[in-house]
């Protein structure tokens, strides 16, 4: 997001407001909805900065869709012209489908009157050439269900992210979680009045100690079982120590101060096959070299030094 852009988001008391994504359609097992799930039909555009995008690549990797739905990862700075392709930066790569040089183009392949934001992730129907996409919470509520069939393993077909029995608890603890978490710390860095900030960032600490206070009983957010709450939740917090705390200014506390929160993060980052889709260098030079209008001179920070790799001891909260 350009410092543009950040600004055209903003209302007048000086609150960051997100707009909804425009495409949502909906991919099915059986084809219903006039996208059926097949193999490699799919393209899937992401930057491995951007949170919502990041839930994407979890959710593939969990359900085994790594040869089922390739992607792309779009180069971590983020300008005037949007998110744009490179081969000149790790894990990037130029466009395989259209060698287009931004994802704004790719857009107007869909529909040339387009008139929304250019976002990740962007899930790309090769079959229609058209955009399938660009709403993350339902993206991954498609690669957990519609593509089982094709999971690589029986393990990964079985494994339900978002079980009907939960349905309700997940539902429930993602509306507030997103506007008070994974939204609040956009609220809180791209506030444009002390109003603004003051209100978002103090919801967001409310919402966090919450937060701290239900893993401190259990060890997922609805129970003993991971669920896409916990891949949205995760998301932000892997983000929160390295960007969040000094760019966004959300430094009333660290995810570090929190124990439970501390050792959930890490509990979700041990799990097979999460760890591979964490990549801070992508993360921590995107926000602070992209975002002149919060750090002018896009000089990106040092630190911190996170271990990630220390032992959680949450199973022990498991049922037996």
């Amino acid at each position: 997001m350009s410092s543009k852009l950040v600004i055209s988001d903003v209302n007048k008391k000086g609150e960051f407001v997100r707009k909804d994504a425009v495409f949502r359609n909906w991919i099915t097992a059986d084809g219903s909805s006039g996208f059926k799930a097949e193999r490699d039909r799919y393209h899937l555009y992401v930057s491995l900065a951007c949170p919502w995008a990041h839930r994407t690549l979890i959710v593939r990797k969990l359900k085994g869709l790594d040869d089922v739905i390739p992607y792309t990862v779009v180069d971590w700075f983020l300008g005037e012209n949007g998110w744009q392709f490179t081969d000149k930066k790790p894990k990037c790569t130029k466009d395989p489908l259209f060698n287009v040089q931004y994802l704004s183009e790719l857009y107007f392949k869909a529909n040339p009157e387009y008139k929304g934001r250019f976002t990740v992730p962007t899930l790309w129907d090769k079959k229609n050439n058209t955009v399938v996409s660009n709403e993350s919470s339902e993206i991954i509520q498609m690669l957990n269900t519609e593509f089982n069939e094709l999971c690589a393993t029986d393990e990964q077909r079985k494994l339900d992210l978002y079980p009907e029995h939960l349905k309700t608890q997940v539902d429930d603890v993602n509306e507030w979680i997103y506007n008070d978490i994974n939204n609040g710390v956009y609220k809180s860095g791209f506030a444009r009045s002390q109003e603004a900030y003051d209100k978002a960032v103090t919801q967001l600490f409310t919402s966090l100690d919450r937060v701290e206070d239900i893993l401190s009983k259990t060890r997922y957010l609805t129970g003993d079982q991971l669920t896409l709450a916990d891949i949205r939740l995760f998301t932000t917090l892997i983000r929160f120590d390295p960007v969040y705390v000094g760019h966004f200014k959300c430094n009333k506390k660290r995810i570090m101060d929190y124990p439970n929160l501390w050792g959930y993060t890490r509990d979700v980052y041990h799990t097979p096959g999460v760890a591979e889709t964490v990549d801070r260098e992508h993360i921590e030079k995107h926000y602070q070299a992209s975002h002149l209008s919060i750090n002018p001179f896009g000089i990106v920070a040092i630190g911190p030094e996170l271990d990630y790799h220390q032992p959680h001891g949450r199973d022990k909260l498991s049922k037996a």
